[in-house]
């Protein structure tokens, strides 16, 4: 009797070992605290994954940069060092230099060609998540949506564009940088967790981010005035090792583009349909200034010649990327 009970444990234990031995385990690099929408968003990705493949893939995730700064994340993603993680989009520039285009001020004139042009299967998102793929080895999951581009400062508000004159700006990009210089300010490229300590140092006079960021980083404590500018949209893409991917079974596969799916979708509705409530919830924390059309305008103005840059910058492959845009917007 002994005898077939140790027979039966053995039996078990391997069948166990077996499965822990086919299971995947899917290490996911958040520059962001797991409570901010895109620690969310990956956790809702998780239990879908996870329950969609019955245990075949584990999702653990490491959030608020425990692993890799977000300068890190694409060529350690790209490099199989971590098997997916999030990273702003303009993280890519130094291999594609055409994912700038999402930064370019006023670029979709509303959120309808916004989400025209970034739906999956797009004209310019075709065109952007190929190219990652091709230069980095990341394969897009899916594109997160973060919010739009405010200002912050202390003394008097941001409201026009010669309020940056002479001032030290913090951007998170170069074209960023671009429309700082066209405003005749100096813009300073920085990483979003330096940003706290940056303010309050008075390392830079303005800072570039996201309304989200304010919140989930506390930048109100360090800075007194928030303009909604809402000048350029601020995207994350979700991105997965290529030989990751193409290692896992057809089905699996499937679960992760299906579960890629949702998700997006989800965020994307809750991030554009709350920074208006956002912004009503920090004005008993920070002065919030809502622009009129006329203080509008002159952003639009002085921004023109920041596409012409990036036509001239980019070359063929930029007008292309722009057009396709355009014809996402459009309908075509």
């Amino acid at each position: 009797m002994k005898i077939r009970n140790i027979f039966l444990s053995i039996l078990v234990l391997f069948a166990t070992t077996s499965v822990l031995s086919a299971a995947k385990t899917m290490r996911v690099t958040l520059q962001l605290p797991i409570k901010h929408s895109l620690g969310q968003n990956w956790l809702e990705f998780k239990k879908l994954v996870e329950k969609g493949t019955n245990g075949e893939i584990k999702v653990v995730i490491f959030p608020s940069a425990q692993l890799y700064k977000d300068k890190q994340v694409p060529g350690a993603v790209g490099s199989g060092a971590v098997e997916a993680g999030s990273a702003l989009m303009l993280r890519f520039t130094g291999s594609v230099p055409i994912v700038d285009v999402v930064s370019l001020p006023f670029f979709f004139k509303d959120e309808a060609a916004l989400r025209a042009s970034v739906r999956n299967g797009s004209h310019m998102r075709s065109i952007l998540d190929k190219a990652i793929l091709k230069e980095t080895g990341a394969k897009v999951l899916w594109w997160q949506a973060y919010s739009h581009n405010v200002y912050l400062n202390n003394g008097k508000p941001i409201r026009v564009p010669a309020d940056l004159k002479g001032k030290k700006v913090r951007t998170y990009g170069k074209i960023l940088g671009w429309t700082v210089e066209q405003a005749g300010g100096y813009p300073t490229i920085m990483s979003g967790s330096k940003q706290f300590l940056a303010y309050q140092q008075h390392a830079v006079d303005v800072g570039m981010t996201g309304l989200s960021a304010v919140k989930s980083r506390k930048l109100y404590e360090v800075m007194k005035n928030v303009t909604l500018s809402y000048d350029s949209v601020i995207e994350f893409v979700a991105i997965i090792n290529n030989d990751f991917f193409n290692s896992l079974s057809a089905k699996n596969q499937k679960v992760i583009l299906d579960a890629a799916s949702v998700v997006e979708k989800h965020l994307r509705d809750q991030v554009y349909s709350g920074e208006d409530k956002l912004a009503k919830e920090l004005e008993s924390k920070i002065n919030v200034v809502r622009l009129t059309p006329q203080e509008r305008a002159q952003w639009q103005t002085i921004s023109k010649p920041v596409t012409k840059r990036f036509i001239k910058a980019t070359g063929e492959l930029g007008k292309e990327v722009i057009e396709a845009a355009r014809k996402d917007a459009a309908g075509k």
